[in-house]
């Protein structure tokens, strides 16, 4: 099993990272407001915190979940995001996401295939849950729809970035 120690500094910052990454491509595919943004951004919050507390998570991913957990983690991803993620429009930040994410993908298949899938569904998952924490077109929370075509499409541009076959840049 992949622990800390078995990538870089650079390739464990992506990993860390990529949580947030993945939030944040469905949430530039179709922004929602401010409550739906605060929604949607939360969730990776709470897929860390589930992932510490779950005792049947995969080692890599607590690995990254109770790394996140501390302050100079939380700071050096900030500042790490904040660099790959600067931009003028907001639809680039997607772009930028999916091209993380399909290197966080490579960077798992390489350097921690026995726990690639593992980590991968537990990105899907996390992007999934941003997508479901707000209702997109309604009205203050209220009418609209679970998941946009738009948040939809970036869902599917995600899990196909997860997929992609070792050897892709990384």
């Amino acid at each position: 099993m992949a622990s800390k120690t078995s990538f870089t500094p650079d390739e464990w910052s992506r990993l860390v990272g990529s949580v947030m990454v993945a939030g944040m491509a469905v949430t530039a595919s179709d922004p929602s407001g401010l409550w739906g943004l605060m929604k949607e951004s939360l969730s990776g919050g709470w897929a860390l915190l589930e992932a510490r507390k779950d005792p049947q998570a995969n080692e890599l991913v607590k690995a990254v979940a109770s790394d996140f957990a501390t302050p100079q983690t939380r700071d050096e991803t900030r500042t790490a995001l904040q660099s790959r993620f600067s931009v003028k429009d907001i639809s680039e930040i997607k772009v930028r996401a999916i091209e993380e994410l399909r290197a966080v993908s490579s960077l798992l298949d390489a350097k921690a295939p026995a726990d690639a899938p593992a980590f991968k569904d537990w990105l899907r998952d996390i992007a999934q849950k941003a997508a479901e924490a707000a209702n997109e077109g309604g009205f203050l929370g209220f009418g609209g729809v679970p998941v946009s075509d738009a948040e939809k499409a970036t869902l599917a541009e995600i899990a196909a970035a997860l997929s992609a076959p070792s050897g892709s840049r990384v």
